[in-house]
Formats: C-alpha cells, sequence, structure tokens
C-alpha cells in the first residue's frame, strides 16, 4: 500500500470510528463503567523505543480511550457550563485539523484569517457590542479574562501616564481593582497573571442570588478596573452591569464584564434584558464552547477600543509579516501560533443564524426551569432563581445532598456536579448542550428523583 493510501485509510478509520463514537452518545450511559476506567492503565507504559503503525495507535486510542470518556457530547451531561459540540463544528474542525493552518498572519493564511474576522463581527452584532469593537479568538474564558484586562491595564496605566508594556509594574501608579464577592475564580487567576494580584481587589457584597450591588461601590479615585459578572456560575444570575457603568462613568473607571456564559442572554429576547447597559462597559469576555456549542478550545476578548486590545497583545519581528492594509490575528491574542479557533465558530453562527443562536440559548433555559418544578414539584428544595440554565438543587443536609449526587453520577443516566452555595451543598445542573431534548430532561428527572427518594428516605 502506497503512502498516500495508507494516509487516506487512516483519515477514513479516523472518521468511522468518530461517527460510530458520536452515535452512541444519545443512549450510552453518560459515566463510563469502572472496568473502562481501569482499562486506561494500558496507556501508561515506557516511551516506545521505536514506533508504531499509526492505524494501531489509532485504534488503541479508540478501543481505550472512547468507552472510558465521559459522553459531555450527550444530551444528558449537566455538570459543567459546557455544550456538545454541533455536528457541523466537528465537521468544520475536522476538515480544518486537515488544512493545519497557524493563524498568525492574513498574507499566509488568508481564507482562515478571513473567516475569523467575519466570525468575530457576527459576534459583536449578535452580542450588541459597539461596531467598533477589537476581538481575538483564545482558548477559552480565563484567557479572555486574562486578554480583555490586559488591554484594561494599558489603559489605566497609559491614561496615568505610565507604559506598562515597556516599563513593567515595578514602581508603576496604583490601580483600584474591584471585584464582586461572586466573581469566578479564573478571573483572580487572570489578575494575578497579570501582576495586578489577585488579593489586592475590593470585593463587593452580592445580594442572595450572587448580583453585585451596585448601592456597595466605593468611591473611585485614579486609575480603576472595576470587574462584573455576567451569569454567576451556581445560580447564573447577572450583575446590574448598565447600573454599574452608569455609576462609575464619572470616575473614567474601565469596566469589564466576565460573560463566559451569560454573555449569551444577550442573543435571547426573552432574557437580553438581563444585559441590559452592557454595551457601554470596555471589554468583554466569553466561552464560544459553552452555549454556541463549538469543540474545545474556544474563547473571544472583545475590547470596545482595539487599539488598547492591540497595544497590549500586539508582536513584531524581522521575519513577521506586520505591514499589512489586513488584520493580522496574532495582534489580537496572546499566542502567537494557534489553531484557527473562529472556523469552527464561524460554522456554528452560518448554519444557525440570529435566530438559531437565540433559539440554542432559550431551549436551555426553558430545560433548566422544567428541572426546577420537576424537583419542587417532589418536594425537594430548589436554591436559586432560574433566570438562565443553572438549577441548584438540595436533597437535605450536606452529607445527604452529596451521596445522592455520586449515586446520581454511578447511575449514568445523567450526570450532575456538587457545588457549595451561601454555605449549603447543592447540585447544580447546567443545561447548555444543543442536543438536549424534553424527553432527555424527563429521563434524567426520573432517574435523579427516584434516587433521591431511595436515600434520602433511607437517611431520615
Amino acid at each position: 500500500m502506497s503512502s498516500d493510501d495508507k494516509t487516506r485509510a487512516l483519515l477514513e478509520d479516523a472518521a468511522r470510528r468518530g461517527i460510530a463514537y458520536r452515535e452512541t452518545c444519545v443512549n450510552r450511559s453518560v459515566a463510563p463503567s469502572a472496568e473502562a476506567i481501569a482499562n486506561v492503565r494500558r496507556f501508561i507504559e515506557p516511551l516506545p523505543e521505536d514506533g508504531s503503525d499509526a492505524a494501531e495507535v489509532l485504534a488503541m486510542l479508540d478501543e481505550i480511550g472512547s468507552p472510558a470518556s465521559v459522553t459531555m457530547a450527550g444530551p444528558r451531561f449537566f455538570g459543567f457550563v459546557i455544550g456538545g459540540s454541533l455536528p457541523v463544528t466537528v465537521a468544520t474542525n475536522w476538515l480544518s485539523a486537515a488544512w493545519d493552518q497557524n493563524v498568525v498572519m492574513h498574507e499566509v493564511t488568508p481564507a482562515t484569517a478571513t473567516l475569523e474576522q467575519v466570525a468575530l463581527g457576527w459576534l459583536i452584532e449578535l452580542f450588541g457590542l459597539p461596531a467598533q469593537t477589537g476581538a481575538g479568538f483564545v482558548t477559552g474564558a480565563t484567557v479572555a479574562n486574562f486578554t480583555a484586562l490586559a488591554a484594561a491595564r494599558h489603559r489605566v496605566f497609559a491614561d496615568a501616564g505610565w507604559n506598562v508594556e515597556s516599563d513593567g509594574l515595578i514602581g508603576a501608579p496604583p490601580v483600584t481593582l474591584i471585584v464582586s464577592d461572586e466573581a469566578h475564580p479564573t478571573l483572580f487567576k487572570s489578575l494575578g497573571m497579570l501582576g495586578l494580584g489577585r488579593d489586592r481587589v475590593v470585593r463587593i457584597a452580592t445580594d442572595e442570588q450572587g448580583r453585585m450591588i451596585t448601592a456597595e461601590l466605593p468611591a473611585i479615585e485614579g486609575p480603576a478596573i472595576v470587574c462584573t459578572q455576567a451569569g454567576n456560575i451556581n445560580t447564573g444570575a447577572v450583575d446590574p452591569i448598565g447600573d454599574i457603568c452608569d455609576a462609575v462613568a464619572s470616575s473614567g473607571a474601565w469596566v469589564h464584564v466576565d460573560g463566559a456564559f451569560g454573555l449569551w442572554a444577550a442573543v435571547s429576547k426573552k432574557h437580553r434584558s438581563l444585559t441590559d447597559g452592557m454595551q457601554h462597559a470596555d471589554s468583554w469576555a466569553t466561552d464560544a464552547h459553552k452555549w454556541l456549542n463549538v469543540p474545545y478550545d474556544s474563547g473571544v476578548a472583545f475590547v470596545r477600543n482595539a487599539a488598547d486590545l492591540a497595544s497590549a497583545m500586539a508582536i513584531t519581528a524581522d521575519y513577521l509579516l506586520t505591514e499589512t492594509e489586513h488584520r493580522n490575528p496574532s495582534d489580537y491574542t496572546p499566542e502567537l501560533s494557534r489553531r484557527g479557533r473562529g472556523i469552527d465558530v464561524w460554522a456554528a453562527l452560518r448554519s444557525l443564524g440570529r435566530n438559531g443562536v437565540a433559539s440554542l440559548v432559550e431551549g436551555c433555559c426553558q430545560h433548566a426551569r422544567r428541572f426546577a418544578e420537576g424537583f419542587v414539584a417532589a418536594g425537594f428544595e430548589v436554591f436559586n432563581e432560574v433566570v438562565l440554565n443553572q438549577v441548584l438543587v438540595s436533597f437535605g443536609d450536606d452529607a445527604t445532598t452529596r451521596a445522592v449526587i455520586e449515586a446520581i453520577q454511578r447511575d449514568g443516566t445523567c450526570w450532575c456536579g456538587a457545588t457549595v452555595w451561601q454555605g449549603k451543598t447543592a447540585m447544580r445542573i447546567s443545561v447548555s448542550s444543543w442536543a438536549t431534548t424534553g424527553e432527555d430532561v424527563e429521563k434524567s428527572l426520573r432517574a435523579m428523583i427516584s434516587i433521591a427518594r431511595r436515600l434520602v428516605g433511607s437517611s431520615a
């Protein structure tokens, strides 16, 4: 068999195996069996001295890895705020991997650079952000926060007469950092990586749903960055971003929105009011591999003033074609070398359209409300107002709740995780997948309520 024939056979085999896996996702157990998990030990071996046939490597990966995977691509995985990838985005991801493009400069990757620019424009329009907003594709919301806050760092120091990119932070004027008591841990990670400090923050109290209380904002003097949140990771609640922007406008503070999943509320007429005034912020971060349901890793950073983003991120070198009339993707992201993440986003938006994205978001929110109704009707406590796609359920005391969650995970009908909300353990249900149907919700509710009743009764 020629080299070309071997390559074709290998890629066709990979496609067959991938298709077969996706076809099982609807009916397979969400959690892998104990036997499948134990079998992954076969991967642990000394580095081979000699190579193996590529077809054998692929077969080993599929035969050991596929059974041991959690069915995150299926319709009943509710453990994290992540969506199962749309079929069209899996297909475009395969094709773009075959292209093997390093999306650095427009001149050397004109197709991917153009697709990304189009996709970014569509996202800016979908979210209702200012038309001149600059943006870049990154790995996820963590790096999107980092990237947007790097632009914020650039601007607030520049306004204070300090060039942070050239002179660093030693001797720089102080910057006030204001965050919510319910800010996501990745926001603090971003602040730490930027040298602004995880603990040098002013924490603002939140209400019972985790929304920042605008009236608690302090008087601001000098350079300042205010970090708001669209979509509390537990309750789904959205800070009053418009009110916060109005409250700090006179101070000149930079307002950032961590909208990993909550930013997508803006695409739905039913939920858009949650993000009222969001367009008055200065930067925004989100994940496309959450509610847009594209493959990992896919985040987006948006900055109102594109020049601030480029000042923080752009890079020059003699071998890079930086003098160009086109937009160079690497001028807006931390990475130089990276895959064409925007292709999958373009494909999702092209296939769904504005109405399809809105329907996806609204469908997930409707399913979340049904989960909450089902648990309340069964006599269990739901901690949160279900404003988006998050539901917090308690089955009694912390130990009982954790026991129920573990039993649900073992059962395999669906998969949910544990969290702690205001000092109490809860099961968190996150509905984010295009594949989840009403039937999946009812099937999951029956299994979860049956397990909970059995265990709550035994612990009484």
